[in-house]
C-alpha cells in the first residue's frame, strides 16, 4: 500500500515509520525540511517541502497511486482542504484528517471524510484505520475468550440499524465513537458514514466479523 501524509510531526512521523515497518510506502509532504529529520537517518521513503493541496507537491509525493491519504500538519483548514482534493480531486479511496476543533467535526464527516478531534488522535488510532487487519485487539477479557476489536463497515452499511449488523455477525456492538465521542448504541441506533465502531467478537472470530462487516449486507437489510 502506498500511503501519502502531509504533515511530519509527531503523529504524522511516528505513523510513517510505523507503516514502512510494515512494508507499505510512504510520500510525506511538510513545509519545514527540519521537520523530516523526526523520521530518523534510516528513513528513505519519499519526503516533499510543500502543502498538501498543491498539485505538484502531491504528485511527488505519489498521490496518483495512493491507497490513502492521511493529513495530520497542525491547521484545520489545511488539512481538510488537503484531504477534499485527496478524495474528489485523485479518488484516493482512503482519506483521513485531524481536526483541532471537535465542534467543526461533524461538518467535515458529513463529507465522508473520517475526522477526529486531535486530544483522541493518535498515530496507533491512524494505523488501526489505516490497517485494521494487522491490528491488536483494543481489549482482550483475562481469559483469551472475549476481544474488542474496531469494525470498519462497508458503505452500504450505512442508514442500517446496528442491531442487524450484531445479527449477521452474532455478535454485540459494545459501543460506537461518533464525531468524537462514545456512545452506547440502543437497538434503534443507525449506523452513519464516519462512525467508528467497536464490537465484542469470540476468540476466533474476529477475521469473519471483520469480512462480513466489511461487505455490503445480505438480503438488503434496513
Amino acid at each position: 500500500m502506498h500511503v501519502v501524509i502531509m504533515g511530519c510531526g509527531r503523529v504524522g512521523s511516528s505513523l510513517a515509520r510505523s507503516l514502512v515497518e510494515r512494508g507499505h510506502t510512504i510520500g510525506i509532504i511538510d513545509q519545514n525540511p527540519k521537520a523530516f529529520r523526526r523520521l530518523g537517518p534510516d528513513f528513505d521513503e519519499t519526503t516533499v517541502r510543500g502543502v498538501g493541496f498543491d498539485r505538484e507537491v502531491l504528485a511527488k509525493a505519489g498521490i496518483k497511486r495512493a491507497d490513502a491519504f492521511v493529513s495530520v500538519s497542525s491547521g484545520d483548514n489545511s488539512n481538510i482542504i488537503a484531504a477534499r482534493v485527496a478524495r474528489e480531486n485523485y479518488g484516493v479511496p482512503n482519506v483521513i484528517a485531524r481536526i483541532y476543533d471537535p465542534q467543526r467535526a461533524s461538518v467535515y464527516e458529513r463529507l465522508g471524510i473520517p475526522t477526529v478531534a486531535t486530544v483522541r488522535w493518535t498515530a496507533d488510532r491512524l494505523l488501526r484505520h489505516l490497517l485494521p487487519e494487522d491490528q491488536e485487539p483494543l481489549w482482550r477479557d483475562p481469559t483469551a475468550t472475549l476481544s474488542m476489536v474496531e469494525v470498519l463497515c462497508h458503505e452500504a452499511w450505512y442508514g442500517t440499524a446496528l442491531s442487524h449488523l450484531e445479527q449477521a455477525t452474532g455478535h454485540r456492538v459494545a459501543y460506537v465513537t461518533r464525531f468524537g465521542r462514545a456512545t452506547l448504541p440502543t437497538p434503534s441506533t443507525v449506523l452513519q458514514d464516519g462512525d467508528q465502531v467497536y464490537m465484542l467478537v469470540a476468540d476466533g472470530d474476529e477475521a469473519r466479523i471483520r469480512e462480513i462487516a466489511g461487505d455490503a449486507p445480505q438480503g438488503g437489510a434496513a
